[in-house]
């Protein structure tokens, strides 16, 4: 059984012009510990996709099973990191961010502080613990959000553009930092990106969703070894065959 199953999930949005499809029957399933990227054009869905995944919104038609069973809302078997800075709550510390979700589940203090210290690690802010949001960079800040969803255990991490407000050198940075997070936890990824470099660099498989409404195109397997180079012809070859899917192959 796959650890997730997407069946011909549909949203519709009701506006005051009439009903919108957000999201028009997506089906395909995710094995356990794959990293899977979802790409597609600006105002395809992908968002909305990733948020139903997270139970934060409820389809209108289909069903998505999370080790076979239906997802009604949101649950702690899923974590959550999110484009936004502001995620972070401001006034705790690094910290006391990561350890929020294990005080949601009643774990003692000396426990979840222990739990918490080595997600940091994991993430290369260990010497920052007892730092504030407003004192850490963006990418700092969104290490801290990946430590905070991985914290409690999830079996599923669910990320929504997390890197596209950095700069290009730090969100290189942060891509091999997730990948080598990745190689760590072997969660079962779900990736929201519009840009095709950083989809073949992570993925072993990719979604191409369609223009609005939002429907799967086509998956493509990405067979590279990692670590990825990203500047050899393989890698290159990748990007171009999602540019093609997405009807931008001028700009390979």
């Amino acid at each position: 059984m796959p650890h997730i199953e997407i069946r011909n999930v549909s949203l519709v949005y009701d506006t005051p012009a009439g009903q919108v499809a957000g999201v028009q029957g997506a089906s395909f399933d995710i094995e356990q510990s794959e990293f899977l990227c979802i790409v597609g054009p600006s105002g395809c869905g992908k968002s909305t996709l990733l948020n139903i995944i997270a139970g934060f919104l409820s389809p209108t038609g289909g069903e998505i099973r999370i080790g076979g069973n239906a997802v009604t809302g949101h649950g702690m078997d899923r974590g959550v990191v999110f484009q936004d800075f502001a995620q972070l709550f401001p006034w705790r510390t690094a910290l006391g961010n990561v350890t929020f979700g294990l005080e949601m589940k009643g774990i003692g203090k000396a426990e979840r502080e222990e739990i918490a210290h080595k997600q940091l690690q994991l993430v290369k802010l260990e010497k920052f613990a007892h730092s504030y949001p407003h004192h850490l960079s963006g990418g700092m800040q969104q290490r801290v959000a990946i430590a905070r969803a991985l914290a409690y255990n999830p079996a599923v991490l669910l990320m929504d553009e997390p890197f596209a407000a950095l700069d290009a050198l730090t969100r290189d940075d942060m891509q091999r930092l997730l990948a080598d997070v990745w190689r760590e936890t072997r969660k079962t990824v779900i990736y929201v990106t519009h840009n095709v470099a950083e989809a073949v660099y992570l993925a072993d498989r990719v979604v191409v969703m369609t223009p609005h409404p939002g429907m799967v195109k086509t998956e493509v397997a990405i067979k590279l070894a990692r670590p990825r180079d990203p500047l050899s012809v393989e890698f290159l070859d990748y990007q171009k065959q999602l540019l093609r899917q997405l009807g931008q192959e001028t700009h390979a």
